[in-house]
């Protein structure tokens, strides 16, 4: 079988803030051979993430980790997560009108090999689009970083930075329904309303507004911090270690302002994390797969008596994809960003 096939990659590589003319659209076949134990799927959803930024650079410490972090080739495709259909497989395991969700590509098409990271998908009545989402890896994120790393107790106080993103919000959300104490910061005043109207957040606030981040945090803190979790780094990430409290934990889930600007780097006192014994732990969602199970059975009984509100921001059609992906650096999303490539 051959299908023609449109996919999207980069022209070169991107140093700085992505440029929707960064990439470019390219037209390919791909071609299914008799007993090769490869598929080809049908791309419905693709997930669109501010860390694929870091694979796009001509040089990153995440390259180096190997996994979904590795560089990306200009000309090459670009893999991310995503629900898709199978159209025509010769692997045993798979037939034709599966749906599978895993590692697929930013294309109309993903042609998946014997070896290839996807699986069945049980949409357990759920829309795909959550599949991507909250049931996807960045809900495994905000469960993992939220209940592994941090270990929460009842009645703690959280800060959640870039809290209405694809994590944060869901962080807030579990916390809260901990019995937590839960601040989230966010780039405009729709968001800081939504988190607090629509999440359930106790408090949250503009950090555009805002001109000094260590008294902000005083002043949303009085008893300190006892748990950050960590989108943002930089600046942000040095007002909430000088806030916390005895043994505080810190999830560093991502640093998206440093993404963007080599100069910005965080510089914690280090003297607060030696006497104040605060741990900081980075981590990747796959670290934690472990858990999925846990994390499915808890996330969709939540979702199903509707204490967790999943938050996304969807875009239609493949050719959106550069937008929406660059939109993520701009602070365009409310939620999980992803993109709707075809009709499920």
């Amino acid at each position: 079988m051959e299908v023609t096939n449109k996919y999207w990659t980069i022209k070169t590589c991107i140093e700085d803030a992505p440029e929707e003319a960064d990439f470019d659209l390219k037209t390919s076949t791909l071609t299914l051979k008799p007993s090769s134990k490869e598929m080809i799927v049908k791309n419905l959803y693709v997930s669109i993430d501010p860390y694929q930024l870091n694979r796009m650079k001509s040089s990153s410490s995440s390259q180096k980790t190997g996994g979904f972090a590795v560089e990306i080739i200009p000309g090459q495709e670009i893999e991310a997560f995503g629900v898709a259909r199978v159209v025509a497989s010769e692997n045993p395991e798979y037939e034709k009108g599966n749906l599978v969700v895993g590692l697929v590509t930013w294309a109309e098409y993903s042609k998946i090999g014997s070896n290839g990271i996807i699986r069945k998908l049980d949409s357990m009545g759920f829309p795909l689009s959550h599949h991507v989402g909250i049931l996807g890896f960045s809900g495994l994120a905000a469960y993992a970083g939220f209940f592994e790393i941090c270990k929460p107790k009842r009645g703690e106080k959280v800060f959640v930075s870039a809290a209405s993103g694809s994590v944060g919000n869901l962080v807030g959300q579990y916390a809260k329904l901990h019995g937590c104490y839960v601040v989230g910061c966010a780039g405009s005043k729709l968001k800081v309303q939504l988190l607090k109207e629509k999440l359930g957040f106790d408090e949250a606030f503009n950090y555009r507004e805002e001109t000094d981040l260590n008294s902000t945090l005083k002043r949303y803190f009085p008893a300190g911090i006892d748990i950050y979790f960590d989108n943002v780094g930089a600046e942000m990430q040095e007002a909430a270690v000088a806030n916390m409290n005895t043994f505080g934990r810190v999830a560093v889930c991502g640093v998206i302002s440093e993404y963007t600007d080599s100069g910005k780097k965080a510089t914690p006192d280090m003297l607060d994390v030696i006497y104040k014994r605060i741990k900081i732990q980075g981590f990747l969602a796959g670290d934690y797969i472990g858990l999925f199970q846990d994390f499915i059975s808890t996330t969709s009984d939540r979702l199903r008596s509707g204490e967790l509100c999943p938050l996304e921001d969807i875009s239609d059609g493949l050719d959106s994809i550069p937008f929406a992906f660059t939109g993520l650096f701009r602070g365009d999303n409310i939620g999980k960003k992803m993109v709707k490539i075809a009709a499920e």
